[in-house]
């Protein structure tokens, strides 16, 4: 059943989307504040499951897309998103049902809270990756056959443009990422139309639900004083993720960062503490993080989620606030099976990414640590 959002739940909401965002997808801070601002106006969010929409119902996912440490100093004003939104409602000539998220990771959790709030429309339980990806062709939906073309894309200055690139996704990416780094590096889209079918077909299910509980989880861990991490992983094994492990913890020592072609791209290394096996854990992100390797070996590898957490809190740190001396927890979670088949490995797994590793599953390189 459909149910609306607290203020309570929205905290916990944007404290798990920045665990499943694996260091990217932008700091929901902001986002969350943009959202409470709409809930302080009277304005309601409500959340539905696919199950519960319209037969005939069309569903116009929205996000923002840009480097998430252009969003440090460049604060979005939610604008945009009604803009993307509205045109591509007129292009294709038909009214929206719903919105939904694209990803469910970061501040991308947040945008389409906001736009639902806004227009009054419900927002689907859903979305196309269960965490959060850097590029736009990187979707369950395209894997499984949505073009995301035509797709709207709009900035906070008034600029509105229709892409449409058929069916290559790829291609649909290169665009906007051109045009998004031509508006300051961050714009809003909305992209992926689909119908009631594809979305229940295509969708990661529940994920926005899953970034609350994560987040709830994490509140009450800390209220009682006990281990985050192992509070984590015990809620875990009850979802589609399954699995959840610490993989690391020690101190950042390094850390080199760049935005380049519109992404924050670049690496982490940590030195052990507490025990943790090995001596050095390098992290590699293009917005997220990408690839563990302990030693030069991997031990995690996407489209699995490396997260950043601190190891006193168990609170998300994302890769543009990663600073020396943070003491953090590198902790790993299985992605769904969804995201496993071949044809999405060769999307967004290693591949996908340009890294000359293999994927090898979680579970498994878990055994070999």
């Amino acid at each position: 059943m459909g149910y609306d959002l607290t203020t309570r739940m929205l905290h916990d909401l944007a404290e798990g989307a920045a665990v499943l965002g694996t260091g990217g997808g932008g700091d929901p801070y902001i986002g969350r504040l943009l959202v409470e601002q709409e809930m302080a106006a009277g304005r309601r969010v409500h959340i539905i499951g696919a199950d519960e929409l319209p037969d005939d119902a069309l569903v116009l996912p929205s996000s923002m897309m840009g480097a998430p440490t252009v969003f440090v100093e460049k604060l979005p004003s939610g604008g945009g998103n009604i803009a993307a939104f509205r045109a591509l409602e007129k292009h294709l000539g038909r009214t929206a049902y719903a919105v939904m998220p694209t990803e469910c990771g970061g501040l991308n959790s947040m945008i389409p809270l906001m736009l639902g709030a806004q227009l009054g429309l419900p927002v689907v339980d859903a979305d196309g990756m269960g965490r959060a990806f850097p590029e736009l062709q990187m979707q369950t939906f395209g894997v499984l056959g949505v073009p995301g073309s035509p797709m709207a894309i709009a900035s906070d200055h008034g600029d509105v443009c229709i892409i449409d690139a058929g069916r290559d996704n790829k291609r649909m990416e290169h665009l906007a990422r051109v045009l998004t780094i031509e508006m300051g590096g961050a714009s809003y889209i909305s992209d992926y139309p689909m119908d009631t079918g594809q979305v229940r077909a295509t969708s990661v299910h529940g994920t926005l639900t899953l970034c609350r509980r994560i987040g709830e989880t994490l509140r009450r861990a800390r209220t009682e004083h006990a281990d985050p991490f192992d509070a984590l992983t015990s809620m875990l094994a009850s979802t589609l993720y399954k699995l959840g492990a610490v993989l690391f913890q020690g101190k950042v020592v390094d850390v080199e960062r760049r935005t380049v072609d519109g992404f924050a791209r670049g690496r982490a290394r940590l030195e052990a503490t507490g025990g943790s096996p090995g001596n050095q854990l390098e992290l590699t992100f293009q917005n997220e993080h990408l690839v563990a390797r302990l030693d030069g070996r991997v031990i995690a590898i996407v489209p699995d989620l490396i997260c950043t957490l601190s190891t006193e809190t168990g609170a998300p740190v994302p890769t543009e606030s990663l600073a020396y001396g943070q003491r953090l927890t590198v902790y790993g979670i299985s992605t769904p099976p969804i995201m496993r088949t071949p044809d999405a490995l060769a999307t967004f797994g290693p591949a996908g990414f340009g890294l000359t590793e293999t994927y090898t599953p979680l579970e498994d390189l878990l055994s070999r640590i």
